[in-house]
């Protein structure tokens, strides 16, 4: 059999990830061009030459508590059962021209494999404070990845990270210069759908079912003085806060709870309602520069969009037009804004999404890792 010519690349992350969005449009835009392995979670996604699967039963963010504490760091890293796992699978392989590591987990691992061109890290989130509303998480946690950062972040020959806030904290605290790609799904070809002048205003919002995230959406329902319906498509992420939320809404003909939808079934969803809501409280640094998927969704659904004051989002939505920002993050703030919306604001927001969906889709914002990753494997001639 004759070998594949392209120049290979690797994709790591410690996620399942054919149902990773980001990751996934990583392996699209690459497997065209590059014979690209993947390491991570679950099934081979589509479009890959190999996959290296992690077992099921390896937990990605299990380590050695008394090493932490230790502040003995490299070996909490070298021992955590994921990192002997995935160099297990690696030991075989040959050479690559470029790996992408997705996340600081991953890229000390990518960097031991040393590859030709390089490594690019593409960083999902501000690890130091991911989880900074934990208080055991600051104390035992939080140096840790401080120390991943500042050890292994500036060994990456590139970075990107998903959005403006998190890219100028990590130059600040760590001197890393990442790019951004932010999670913009792929563009979808559709029309807004008409605004009935009559009829309630359809909200929607799309999602992991979780507390934080949705009890200012649900009780701003309640203080409302105008006819809205909400619909929620959510994830069971946390099942029992899941059911009692179908409990609390049965039989409601204002709040209704869907299953969730597949990535690239949820714009022709979305697009049947007039507008997406998302407030997102800033009880972490990455909640408050949060730039979530769904704002996408919002757009390639062609919605009119009301967000909190989070300082992404509401830029997003401010610079294209595409509707309100609450003014604080309460639910009676929010109910206010939702108030103040008519038919007519609405459908021109619908028409700014319009406008703004090819721009803010996957196929424009992922040059950031072309560019990356085919300037690495230039280096060796890729």
């Amino acid at each position: 059999m004759r070998a594949d010519p392209r120049p290979r690349l690797l994709v790591m992350a410690w996620s399942t990830l054919r149902s990773d969005a980001r990751v996934l449009r990583q392996i699209r835009l690459f497997s065209t061009r590059y014979a690209v392995t993947t390491l991570g979670y679950g099934e081979a996604p589509d479009g890959v030459v190999e996959h290296l699967r992690l077992p099921d039963e390896v937990v990605h963010w299990h380590k050695d508590r008394r090493l932490l504490v230790q502040r003995r760091f490299e070996r909490a890293y070298r021992s955590a059962p994921v990192t002997e796992a995935a160099a297990a699978l690696l030991a075989d392989q040959r050479r690559f021209v470029v790996v992408l590591a997705n996340d600081i987990d991953t890229l000390p691992l990518a960097l031991d494999l040393a590859p030709t061109g390089g490594v690019h890290a593409d960083l999902h989130e501000y690890h130091p404070r991911q989880n900074e509303e934990s208080r055991r998480w600051r104390a035992f946690v939080a140096p840790y990845y401080r120390w991943l950062v500042r050890r292994y972040g500036p060994r990456a020959a590139s970075v990107t990270t998903v959005g403006d806030g998190i890219a100028r904290e990590y130059r600040l605290r760590f001197g890393l210069r990442a790019g951004v790609v932010v999670n913009a799904p792929d563009f979808v070809d559709l029309d807004p759908v008409p605004v009935e002048p009559d009829a309630p205003l359809r909200l929607v919002h799309s999602g992991n079912a979780q507390r934080h995230r949705l009890d200012v959406i649900l009780d701003a329902m309640d203080r409302l003085t105008r006819p809205m319906t909400l619909d929620l498509y959510l994830m069971p992420n946390d099942p029992a806060y899941l059911d009692q939320l179908r409990e609390r809404y049965a039989g409601s003909d204002r709040v209704r709870i869907h299953p969730p939808v597949a990535p690239h079934e949820l714009p022709v969803t979305l697009n049947a309602h007039d507008v997406g809501v998302y407030v997102l409280p800033p009880v972490s640094f990455n909640h408050l520069w949060a730039l979530p998927n769904k704002i996408f969704d919002f757009v390639q659904g062609r919605l009119a969009l009301v967000v909190g004051p989070s300082p992404e989002m509401s830029a997003l939505v401010r610079r294209h037009r595409l509707g309100l920002v609450s003014p604080d993050f309460t639910a009676e703030a929010l109910a206010r804004t939702l108030d103040a919306l008519d038919p007519e604001q609405v459908r021109a927001f619908k028409r700014a999404a319009d406008d703004a969906a090819r721009e803010l889709s996957a196929e424009r914002q992922v040059h950031g890792w072309s560019r990356a990753v085919d300037t690495l494997a230039a280096r060796v001639g890729g």
